[in-house]
């Protein structure tokens, strides 16, 4: 049901939604000595409704940011909801514009000897941090463009529905980044290629690959099977290219390659391997490997090949424990009856063990 609700708001253009204080904690507190005195863009995000500029905010001098940029799309359906911000003069009603807010000083603003969400409300208060109107806020738009060139790392939740167009974006402007997306976006033909050659890999990810976001869209937010407001998505992650420590982890191999465990795909020079921790120890050849092998990758002990839905006969998978036959993924592949299985990523081990 989540995941249906994720994609009627991707069609409808819907996917504003907005990141759990608790979700950006977990994953932040890996990347903390990137962020040094950095100029940090957070340019899908609502300043002061966003939970990534209260982030930064809050840590600014505990990070040793130089600079927090956060932008505000025209028309957002959050603005306001916590911070009315008054744009218009005083005898006509409140204006809700695109606008950024530029932080570049956070001070103990209420004296009370910590910096708070308190002191967060009282930012403008000082010369140094400046809010101002945009065009129209839009990633894509060239004011907005000026800022990306200012920047020194992205942080965000861009719309799901432009993933592909932001990734393209950060890239094409050399930008570090640390952004969320669904898994399956590997598949794009758009992200692959920047997956596979070593650009860009996952974060640490959310707890159980399941993300619970706060949708400002009653109707997508009724509809979810979570709390009310609220939409539960199952199957996202963190895109970066920020170096963390887990790259660095080994994977340990314990299997052991037999013919009757690994069957072969019959489209595909590759063997499947059902499981990330199920990897053999000792083959040399091509395997297919679910795509959430990607929280295990490390470039030095793996290398990517491909990815692709191949098959694999009936057959063969009937004489496999825990089979179990989904006739929609059926098809036929030279006369033979086999089972498309869902996306894999093929790799090769770079250091197989000789038995």
């Amino acid at each position: 049901m989540a995941n249906k609700n994720l994609n009627a708001a991707k069609t409808a253009k819907k996917d504003e939604f907005y990141t759990q204080l608790t979700d950006i904690e977990r994953e932040l507190q890996h990347y903390w000595p990137h962020f040094r005195d950095k100029i940090v863009l957070c340019n899908c995000d609502d300043p002061y409704e966003s939970n990534f500029f209260k982030y930064f905010a809050l840590r600014f001098n505990q990070l040793g940011l130089k600079k927090l940029i956060c932008t505000c799309y025209n028309g957002s359906p959050v603005q306001g909801n916590e911070l009315q911000l008054d744009f218009g003069d005083e005898d006509q009603k409140p204006r809700k514009p695109a606008y950024k807010v530029e932080i570049t000083e956070v001070k103990d603003m209420n004296g009370d000897g910590a910096v708070d969400l308190s002191d967060v409300r009282t930012l403008l208060q000082n010369d140094k941090n400046i809010l101002s109107e945009l065009k129209t806020g839009d990633f894509r738009d060239p004011e907005c463009i000026e800022l990306l060139k200012q920047a020194d790392i992205v942080v965000t939740n861009p719309p799901f529905s432009l993933f592909r167009e932001y990734v393209g974006q950060l890239i094409e402007y050399e930008k570090k980044f640390l952004i969320i997306g669904h898994q399956n976006a590997i598949t794009y033909k758009e992200v692959f290629p920047l997956i596979k050659n070593n650009k860009v890999w996952w974060g640490y990810g959310f707890k159980g690959a399941v993300g619970h976001f706060k949708s400002p869209y009653e109707d997508i937010a009724s509809a979810s099977d979570h709390r009310e407001g609220m939409i539960r998505v199952s199957g996202v992650t963190w895109y970066t290219n920020l170096e963390i420590p887990k790259r660095d982890d080994y994977l340990d191999l314990v299997c052991h390659y037999s013919s009757e465990e690994y069957p072969k795909y019959e489209d595909t020079e590759a063997i499947d391997v059902s499981d990330s921790f199920a990897v053999p120890l000792d083959y040399n050849g091509i395997m297919g490997v679910p795509i959430t092998f990607l929280y295990h990758f490390n470039p030095h002990q793996f290398e990517i090949i491909g990815c692709c839905e191949p098959c694999i006969r009936l057959e063969t998978l009937r004489k496999m424990p825990k089979f179990k036959e989904f006739k929609s993924r059926q098809k036929l592949y030279n006369g033979i009856l086999c089972q498309k299985r869902y996306h894999r990523l093929l790799i090769r081990n770079k250091h197989p063990k000789t038995i």
